[in-house]
């Protein structure tokens, strides 16, 4: 069969920035899976790799079309049989939306469904069975049970065939509704004596190509005369049911009426419809013909229902009549959300109008409990608007600050506009990504830290924080020296910054009196992309130690001259003889100096002023005071420890010059000889250590030495073998030794009586080697008690020849 797709391509574009297309393909019914529908990239004007982030939405149109993403066009997933997909509408379509990602879009798609001849008319009976009065005249109706067709269309049933009768005929009556009414009609009068059963063939054809039939068999029981058959008071019976209504519920009663009497009158009354669930909703009570619910009816289902009731005497003849029920909508249903397409994850730096969320929202309810509205109740910097008739799109309304809001939890929800109000809704959760857009802030404005002088080389100082709003790699904080220099000299050879921490360490030690303060800046900078800064000014100030001690200007200490006050011997008390000037470099109070008199000649004659040095006399001088008058004078800071230097200084009390040079050359002499002694002192002592030194550590290589040859000669495996040096003679042809060590024993007068022996004078110990022999000596020993001479020295000798070779 040939197959026509026709193609019907809709675009529109919305206001929200965001291209909205529709498109309609027809398709016929029971294609081949794999079949192709459409070339949907193609007729929407897209790239086909647009289409690889592509999906179907769709409530229930996913299992028959399926989206091709290589090719871009759109297949038959599953074998579409149109009598099943749509029972009770003669138009029948799939209805579904491609959606795209990045950015959001989608599309609608709509794809009819026409239908091919694949079902021939049905009859719902096999048979019909009829008893007729042979006295019904000609025009007598009998209305026979319509076919079913599940075609549409030319498709469905178009016309009729009565077969086998010379008595009948067939009427056919279209309704409003496109369905006809079939009736029998009579058109010769029966004779029962004749013939008492009648047997018709009723046939039922389509339009389609190839044409379809069905039939029916008509069974006819001639009886006797009933001349008059049921009248309904109304063709046409109209009720409403609202939906829910429970079972039982009496919709409506039909009425007919017989002009015969006895069993000829009595009607017996009949739902006659063949077409959808009918029989299965409603029933009718044969005896009084009410019509009542058998089923629970869904508007949402089905929202009208016809109803062919029929009414027939004991004799056989009919009438019927229609009954339309309309269903009345109850909102029994909630608006149903359903999320084409979110993003979890949007970053905080989105334009306006970004779509986040697409919805397609869907009411099954009609009327007003069928229109929907969608709001969102927080505060948040998003809004929903309505794109096309059911859609949806959670869109940003302001700029989004991740400082201040890392996550949204958007709650929509969805009323309609019922009595009462039906509701649903769905909550969002949207995380908002980081993007650098905070430089790190330093906890102050302006920092200062002090450092103590003389401090060591690499030594925190304090530590500059700053912080960054921003998340993860964009709030790490490093902190950079920044360039700059100090008296000339570049800052980072006085401090350096920790790039992780920002603890300042000294580079090197500070003098407080060479430098006193000096700042710089400190930058810390954040690990985004790009990278944002901020900078701080630092102030180090050096804070003074106790280091200097106090330097005497006055009177200057010389070495080789001698400096003197002179006081005349008619001096009052108070007399000032000289001051003393010392200066401190340090600062605060470790500059504040105090004089003290440490020594003095004569203590009672001077006193030293403590804050101003200044020496004075204490009382009147005399005759008796010395000339030479020495003092020294101690000058104190006031540091922690203190520092001090002391300062001689030589007073001359009298009143010429001749007498005061006269006892101060006497002085110098005697300083001179007392230093020169000192420093021959010293070289002496240094001498003498350095060769007791020197002594000691040849004494101690020559005992390692000879503890190492000994060491060598006992491990040695070889024989000994004597040696007799030339300038020896022989004894007893053995040889001597190389030796003589002589020993002078001294003894006392009463050493005689001693217990102790020894070898007499001239008394010789020999060691001789037996030739024949070379490891057995012999040794010859003459001894004398030497008690027996008590006034003779003792003189011991020894005479051995060892030498060992190899």
């Amino acid at each position: 069969m040939t197959r026509q797709v026709g193609l019907m391509l809709f675009f529109s574009v919305l206001s929200l920035c965001k291209v909205f297309g529709q498109v309609s393909y027809s398709i016929p019914e029971e294609m081949a899976k794999g079949s192709l529908v459409g070339n949907i990239a193609q007729d929407l004007g897209l790239d086909v790799k647009r289409l690889k982030s592509g999906r179907i939405y769709s409530r229930n149109s996913d299992q028959f079309i399926e989206l091709n993403r290589e090719r871009g066009v759109l297949l038959i997933k599953e074998r579409i049989d149109r009598e099943a997909l749509c029972t009770e509408t003669v138009l029948c379509a799939l209805h579904f939306q491609i959606v795209l990602e990045n950015p959001m879009e989608f599309y609608t798609v709509t794809v009819q469904i026409t239908d091919i001849n694949d079902n021939a008319p049905t009859f719902e009976k096999s048979e019909m069975n009829f008893k007729i009065s042979e006295s019904a005249t000609a025009g007598s109706k009998f209305v026979l049970e319509r076919a079913v067709d599940l075609d549409v269309g030319m498709n469905a049933v178009q016309n009729y065939d009565l077969k086998s009768t010379n008595n009948f005929a067939l009427r056919l009556h279209s309704n409003p509704d496109g369905q006809k009414n079939v009736e029998m009609v009579l058109q010769k009068p029966l004779d029962r004596e004749k013939q008492e059963q009648i047997s018709l063939v009723l046939t039922a054809v389509d339009g389609g190509e190839p044409q379809m039939s069905g039939t029916m068999q008509i069974l006819i029981t001639v009886l006797d005369a009933n001349d008059n058959a049921p009248v309904f008071t109304q063709q046409t019976y109209k009720a409403t049911v609202t939906e829910n209504s429970p079972k039982g519920t009496v919709v409506v009663t039909v009425t007919a009426s017989d002009a015969d009497q006895g069993s000829n009158s009595k009607i017996t009354y009949s739902i006659t419809n063949t077409l959808g669930n009918v029989k299965k909703m409603f029933e009718v009570n044969t005896e009084n013909g009410q019509v009542s619910l058998v089923e629970t009816i869904d508007f949402e289902k089905t929202k009208r229902f016809q109803i062919n009731i029929g009414a027939s005497d004991e004799g056989g003849l009919t009438d019927s009549c229609k009954l339309i029920v309309d269903v009345l909508d109850v909102n029994d249903n909630k608006p149903e959300i359903n999320i084409m397409s979110k993003s979890t994850v949007i970053s905080e730096d989105a334009n306006l109008n970004t779509v986040v969320t697409m919805i397609n929202v869907e009411d099954l309810d009609s009327g007003d409990s069928g229109i929907v509205k969608c709001f969102i109740s927080e505060n948040a910097p998003f809004i929903i608007k309505s794109s096309t008739n059911n859609f949806y799109t959670l869109v940003t309304d302001s700029e989004l600050d991740r400082e201040r809001s890392s996550e949204y939890n958007i709650t929509v929800t969805c009323s309609d506009e019922g009595v009462p109000s039906l509701s649903s809704s769905v909550t969002l959760t949207l995380q908002i990504s980081d993007v650098n857009d905070n430089a790190p802030v330093f906890e102050r404005s302006s920092y200062e830290a002090y450092i103590v002088e003389n401090n060591t080389p690499g030594l925190s100082i304090f530590t500059v924080k700053a912080t960054d709003a921003d998340w993860n790699q964009n709030a790490r904080v490093s902190y950079i020296l920044e360039d700059s220099s100090v008296n000339g000299v570049p800052v980072s050879s006085y401090v350096s910054v920790s790039a992780d921490s920002g603890v300042i360490h000294a580079v090197r030690s500070f003098d407080y009196e060479q430098i006193k303060d000096f700042h710089f800046r400190v930058k810390a900078q954040d690990g985004g992309s790009p990278p944002l800064s901020s900078n701080v000014t630092v102030k180090i100030m050096i804070q003074d130690q106790n280091d200097n001690p106090p330097q005497v200007l006055y009177p200057v200490q010389t070495g080789g001259s001698l400096v003197a006050e002179m006081v005349p011997r008619s001096a009052d008390v108070g007399y000032l003889v000289t001051k003393v000037v010392a200066v401190d470099v340090d600062s605060g109070q470790n500059a504040w100096l105090s004089y003290k008199l440490q020594k003095a000649t004569d203590r009672a004659l001077f006193e030293v002023g403590l804050q101003n040095g200044e020496i004075r006399t204490i009382r009147q001088v005399t005759d008796k005071d010395a000339v030479k008058q020495r003092l020294t004078v101690i000058v104190e800071d006031n540091g922690q420890p203190s520092r001090s230097a002391t300062v001689i200084v030589n007073v001359a009390v009298a009143d010429s010059f001749p007498e005061v040079l006269s006892e101060f050359t006497e002085l110098t002499h005697d300083k001179e000889y007392n230093d020169n002694l000192t420093f021959y002192l010293v070289l002496a002592l240094a001498v003498v250590s350095f060769l007791f030194i020197t002594c000691l550590v040849v004494i101690i290589s020559v005992k390692i030495y000879r503890w190492r040859q000994s060491r060598i000669l006992y491990h040695s495996n070889l024989p000994v073998i004597p040696y007799y040096p030339p300038r020896y003679s022989d004894t007893l042809g053995t040889g001597t030794l190389p030796h003589v060590c002589n020993y002078e024993v001294c003894r006392t007068t009463d050493s005689r009586k001693s217990d102790f022996k020894f070898g007499r004078t001239g008394s010789q110990n020999v060691l001789i080697m037996d030739p024949s022999s070379t490891g057995t000596m012999q040794r010859i020993q003459s001894e004398k008690s030497i008690l027996d001479e008590p006034d003779s020295p003792l003189e011991v000798s020894y005479k051995c020849g060892f030498n060992f070779l190899s």
